[in-house]
């Protein structure tokens, strides 16, 4: 508790060390605030007020911007500059806001879990609540970043939303727990009401909608294009990071590399402007294990969406629902059923990438295999 008469937080007292890890995890500005009144301006006090650089554990290896590494070198210039002016005002300067009403990619924020639904024996659907009718407001391929701590020792691990970008009130992520996983440790835990906290957002997928400028080459005059006109044509060349427009994107997704997937696919479907077709390769382990079946079905009832199941440890297609045998194969999705899938595209694909390591390496390769170049993929 505060006391206002000394001015100071009695639990923070005696260990002001801590404050310094607490601003960087952007959690107790009013302790900091406290303690700042009450210190003295020796060199002690100043060291004790340093920010902490992150540990690598720290840093979710997503590609933030800001990265944590960033936060910490922001934070570390304005320490510098108050201890040479001998201001520890300076250190309770505000921060740059985020244009997002509900995330800020410096500091984290709280949610609370709302839902917590299984899927599979080691994959969950968590849902967490936004205040009032919010919204993330996330742009298409964007990812955030989730921090917990285990043992003493702080993890942050980056997640992209399941849930639309504009969903009001809430939003969904798809989490698979390791058994060996620091974060996956602190995820089990979760439960209704719990208070999670994200900051974000980063990244994304330059992506605008299709309204009909491929239909110029869907024809038999596209024979006679080449290559690289029919790139010029049907992908509108823009500078690097800047919307484009896409004929047809095949996805290759694993796992819950599904998930950056999922608002790409739905945004396509709830714009009736937008002419993108859409090839989703999904690949799991068995018919069980794959994610989110009804959705999934709904979003192939499309007339501009496929969706191929990949199954690994399945040996025979004749076990599944009836509905799933024409669009799935059995074993690995190799070079040869990669050029088979990309023959059967109504247009010239641009590849979106999602999984592990191994994975997003072996379908690099495979695309390269099959003609498709690198700078017509684009890696999650």
């Amino acid at each position: 508790m505060h006391n206002t008469q000394e001015g100071f937080c009695q639990s923070f007292s005696k260990n002001a060390r801590l404050v310094s890890t607490c601003r960087s995890l952007s959690c107790c500005f009013w302790c900091r605030t406290c303690v700042l009144q009450a210190m003295s301006g020796s060199e002690q006090d100043w060291l004790a007020l340093r920010p902490r650089e992150p540990s690598p554990s720290q840093c979710c290896g997503g590609g933030c911007k800001p990265c944590i590494y960033d936060v910490y070198e922001k934070e570390l210039a304005q320490w510098e500059r108050a201890k040479a002016k001998q201001d520890k005002s300076l250190l309770t300067e505000k921060r740059e806001q985020s244009s997002n009403s509900v995330l800020n990619p410096d500091t984290f924020t709280a949610f609370s879990v709302s839902s917590v639904e299984q899927l599979t024996e080691d994959t969950y659907q968590y849902k967490f609540e936004l205040p009032g009718n919010s919204s993330l407001q996330l742009s298409l391929g964007q990812h955030i970043v989730l921090r917990g701590v285990v043992n003493g020792l702080e993890v942050q691990r980056a997640y992209t939303p399941i849930s639309p970008g504009n969903a009001e009130g809430y939003f969904e992520v798809l989490i698979k727990c390791y058994e060996a996983g620091l974060m996956s440790q602190y995820i089990k835990t979760w439960k209704k009401g719990d208070m999670v906290f994200w900051r974000g957002p980063f990244g994304g997928f330059p992506y605008q909608p299709n309204k009909g400028l491929p239909g110029l080459l869907y024809g038999a005059t596209a024979l006679a294009v080449s290559w690289s006109l029919y790139t010029l044509l049907n992908c509108r060349i823009f500078k690097e990071e800047e919307e484009r427009e896409y004929g047809e994107l095949l996805m290759l997704a694993s796992g819950t590399g599904l998930a950056p997937m999922l608002p790409i696919l739905q945004s396509i479907t709830d714009n009736e402007e937008d002419e993108t077709f859409v090839t989703l390769v999904g690949c799991f382990p068995t018919f069980d294990k794959i994610y989110l079946k009804p959705l999934l079905q709904d979003l192939a009832r499309y007339w501009n969406i496929r969706i191929f199941y990949i199954l690994s440890q399945e040996t025979s297609l004749e076990k599944l629902p009836w509905s799933y045998q024409e669009n799935t194969y059995t074993g690995r999705l190799n070079e040869d059923l990669m050029k088979t899938i990309i023959n059967s595209c109504r247009r010239r694909p641009f590849v979106l990438i999602c999984g592990s390591s191994a994975f997003n390496e072996d379908m690099t390769r495979y695309l390269k295999a099959a003609g498709i170049e690198e700078n017509s993929c684009f890696v999650f």
